[in-house]
């Protein structure tokens, strides 16, 4: 059963002038696997990765249903499996959770569906 759906459009530019007016910014929103990952990737490649799991963040809060805040940016965590898919490894709810990514060269588009077993 569906539990919640969460979507959300994120400007890389913006998470990119984050970054360069608090260099801590990708520590404080990638967790320390995604942050190792985040640190091995090109400029380009690299805004388009932390604007992406920022936006997962945002909207697996609105699936969640909080917001962040209730959902802190530490307890989400996305990660590629081994053909390159992001999939949410680590997160608060006590069900499935499922992401898709997409980005333009401006922006990032995610959407994540919370998924509980009908008992």
């Amino acid at each position: 059963m569906i539990y919640g759906l969460g979507i959300d459009a994120t400007d890389i530019a913006r998470v990119v002038a984050a970054q360069e007016r608090n260099i801590d910014f990708a520590a404080k929103v990638l967790t320390p696997k995604e942050l190792a990952f985040y640190q091995t990737l090109k400029e380009r490649r690299a805004a388009e990765f932390l604007a992406g799991r920022f936006s997962v963040k945002e909207a697996y809060s609105k699936a969640f249903g909080t917001g962040l805040g209730k959902v802190q940016l530490q307890d989400v965590e996305t990660l590629n499996n081994e053909a390159g898919k992001p999939v949410i490894t680590k997160h608060p709810f006590d069900g499935k959770a499922f992401v898709s990514i997409t980005h333009t060269d401006t922006l990032v588009f995610t959407e994540v569906i919370l998924e509980r077993s009908e008992a």
